[in-house]
């Protein structure tokens, strides 16, 4: 009874700062779990998943985070997001695999339309449209002034009409093979501006 009140106090005080607060002990497990989680992400979203294994992702997340990944519980959390993460991918793959079914069904559709069509698709000028850029371009071979042209051009919709704009560009048959003569230069100055980005 010799004692101070606030010895007593510090006496009976729980040694443990997680047995005083498991509130606090608790928030920072899950701040842990979720940089853990962040990290592991990070370094599977970066990898070539043929390469990666659980122990690399331990080991380089021990690194990043400056912590040992292989001990017991965290060991464990990190499967847990690995293999969740797997799961991800596979659900993703699966539905990737499924939209392509139905596009190749779609494009399967559109060229039996075509077929019955005799393979020409016209525009609303009635000018032959060889390929679609865009929404908005396209390529077509159009008769003006009894000329062939090789027209790349953008057009708009007028009433529910696609019409062409004065962007873009019409060859004779002179200058559509001067430029296709000169495709493979095109492509190799193209191929050395990339190279420099």
């Amino acid at each position: 009874s010799d004692n101070p009140i606030w010895l007593i106090s510090v006496l009976q005080t729980p040694t443990k700062l997680s047995e005083k607060y498991p509130q606090k002990r608790t928030l920072m497990e899950e701040e842990m779990k979720e940089k853990i989680k962040k990290t592991v992400l990070e370094i599977l979203n970066e990898s070539d998943m043929a390469e990666m294994t659980e122990f690399k992702v331990r080991k380089l997340g021990s690194e990043r985070l400056g912590i040992d990944l292989s001990e017991k519980s965290h060991k464990a959390y990190v499967r847990q997001v690995v293999n969740s993460f797997l799961e991800e991918q596979k659900l993703k793959e699966a539905e990737e695999a499924e939209k392509d079914e139905e596009e190749e069904e779609e494009e399967e559709d559109g060229a039996k339309e075509a077929g019955r069509k005799g393979n020409k698709e016209l525009d609303d000028a009635g000018d032959l449209i060889i390929c679609r850029l865009t929404d908005k371009r396209r390529v077509t071979i159009q008769e003006f002034k009894g000329k062939t042209l090789v027209s790349i051009r953008e057009y708009y919709k007028k009433d529910g009409k696609e019409l062409p704009t004065s962007k873009g560009i019409s060859l004779t048959d002179e200058q559509w093979s001067t430029f296709k003569k000169n495709i493979p230069a095109i492509e190799k100055a193209v191929k050395k501006m990339e190279s420099r980005v």
